[in-house]
């Protein structure tokens, strides 16, 4: 069945079955590697992405539930140059398996569309994302501080 939608701003359709989940449209169909796969049942967060600009879990959705709109995936959050969260991101070293990093970052990128300076609660309550590697506070410290300059080498 031809579905049609935006991803990372450009218009797609693809010929999938409604009940597939849009993790793997992304991922099988239209070859957006940057959305991961972690459990399957919404509860880790690796593959977050922007639906209408809020982060939903990209595992548990079928793709006939977001035909008509707009997805946004890590590769289309810095399509043309790195976001400030992921310029955080890459400032306070945040990554080190670096798995779960792309829903992260999602979620953050969409909190601080709303909150321009949260507070360590509201980053806390929005941060719902699993971290095997344990890097919680670096998150939250780049969370909170988005920023424009390139990283020091």
């Amino acid at each position: 069945m031809p579905i049609s939608l935006t991803i990372n701003g450009r218009p797609v359709t693809v010929d999938v079955t409604p009940e597939m989940p849009l993790l793997w449209v992304l991922r099988d169909h239209l070859n957006l590697k940057g959305t991961k796969f972690g459990c399957g049942i919404a509860q880790c967060g690796a593959c977050t992405v922007h639906l209408g600009g809020v982060p939903v879990r990209s595992c548990s959705i079928p793709i006939s539930a977001v035909a008509g709109q707009q997805i946004t995936t890590i590769e289309g959050l810095g399509a043309t140059a790195l976001h400030p969260v992921q310029k955080a991101w890459e400032q306070v070293d945040v990554p080190q398996c670096g798995y779960c990093q792309a829903g992260q970052i999602m979620v953050a990128a969409a909190l601080l569309k709303t909150k321009k300076n949260p507070t360590d609660a509201e980053i806390d309550a929005a941060m719902q994302n699993i971290c095997r590697c344990g890097t919680y506070n670096r998150i939250r410290q780049a969370s909170g501080r988005p920023c424009t300059a390139p990283r020091a080498r």
